[in-house]
């Protein structure tokens, strides 16, 4: 179901920037997990890209959305089909790193531009970038490495720190252990997709750890932080935002108060953009929106700012035109570093009951202006 918002001449100029619009419509295949393990996830991808559209003239977008039930061999399958059959020119929606390292570089190999709006993985940052890959979210390890300095300055010596068996676990454990000066008291890899962490709860309580560090999104979030606070187990628990965002919370309640975790968004980030996204996301989904779909949101006006300047199939010129990043962030200010990853500032956050809503409170900038490590092994200039 599309819902359709209206939005003032003066906040669509001040989210998308100036330009023309293209003449006939681009066609963008969204292809996203919206059943099994991880729907909420896509679900939030989804609204948060259409709310974008409906605010800020989406008619020069042709949107196909595709359930790629979190499966690579299904979500390559969409993709050459999305290509072939839909001529989609721009892809974008994965979630999960597998499929995007699955999906990605077959994509690019045909010269389509795909612009993330989450998954980051370490692979296509450095020596494996692309001309035709953006991402418009993140490096996979970014938010870990802010929650690891965190951990050092406040005082945790000896974390324990778990996250599934998939490519944006290791980057995140990469990334935690990067900023952590302390002592890592346990490290485990679970499976993808788990729900019960009986065993892993008990290592953590036979470790010695003082804090406990985990990156599970979705539902293994969810079943973690349930258990882990069910558990008895007193250890400080930090994260990131995809484990205790906004898409997550509602299925923890309070469990999750007191988590301490990274973000480069927060919907109390005060700037005009946001605050005008938050408010619109509210009315038209009866929802706080996650990081999910703030990232969604903001890669849908990224795809219309360039749409906007520039020829989709004059390659040059629309890639110019993205890089140019011609949009209000709902983030803040952020640009494009040379392997097309954002440059940007990361926050730590707080879980905290707000007027009977279980949601995340800014504490403050953890690391500013910040480019992934992977930037300087990229060829691009």
């Amino acid at each position: 179901m599309t819902i359709r918002t209206t939005m003032t001449a003066g906040l669509a100029a001040l989210v998308l920037g100036t330009g023309a619009a293209a003449a006939d419509p681009v066609t963008v295949g969204l292809i996203t997990t919206l059943s099994g393990g991880g729907a909420g996830i896509g679900t939030d991808i989804r609204d948060g890209f259409q709310l974008a559209l409906d605010m800020n003239g989406g008619d020069s977008i042709h949107l196909v959305v595709e359930d790629d039930g979190r499966r690579p061999e299904q979500a390559v399958q969409i993709a050459d089909r999305m290509i072939q059959a839909e001529h989609a020119q721009i892809l974008t929606g994965i979630i999960w790193s597998n499929l995007a390292m699955a999906v990605i570089p077959a994509v690019t190999a045909q010269e389509v531009f795909y612009i993330s709006p989450n998954a980051g993985p370490s692979a296509l940052a450095g020596a494996g970038c692309n001309p035709y890959y953006f991402n418009a979210a993140w490096q996979n390890d970014m938010l870990h490495e802010a929650a690891g300095a965190y951990a050092s300055e406040h005082g945790m010596n000896h974390t324990f720190i778990l996250a599934p068996n998939y490519p944006a676990g290791t980057d995140a454990l990469t990334g935690f252990k990067r900023r952590y000066t302390g002592e890592i008291a346990g490290e485990i890899y679970t499976q993808l997709g788990q729900t019960d962490y009986a065993a892993e709860i008990a290592q953590i309580r036979a470790s010695g750890a003082d804090s406990v560090f985990i990156f599970l999104p979705g539902g293994m979030g969810i079943s973690f932080v349930r258990q882990y606070a069910q558990s008895g187990v007193d250890l400080p628990l930090i994260s990131t935002a995809f484990t205790v965002g906004q898409d997550s919370l509602p299925g923890m309640g309070e469990a999750a108060l007191g988590v301490v975790n990274a973000g480069q968004w927060s919907p109390d980030l005060d700037n005009e953009a946001n605050h005008a996204f938050v408010t619109a996301f509210r009315e038209a989904y009866g929802r706080t929106p996650s990081l999910y779909a703030s990232q969604a949101f903001d890669t849908a006006n990224l795809i219309l700012s360039a749409v906007a300047a520039a020829d989709v199939n004059d390659h040059e010129a629309f890639r110019a035109a993205l890089r140019a990043a011609d949009f209000a962030s709902v983030r803040g200010a952020f640009r494009f570093g040379n392997n097309q990853h954002p440059i940007q500032n990361v926050y730590m956050r707080e879980v905290v009951n707000a007027d009977g809503e279980i949601t995340n409170r800014l504490l403050g900038l953890a690391i500013a202006d910040y480019q992934d490590v992977f930037a300087s092994e990229c060829p691009m200039q």
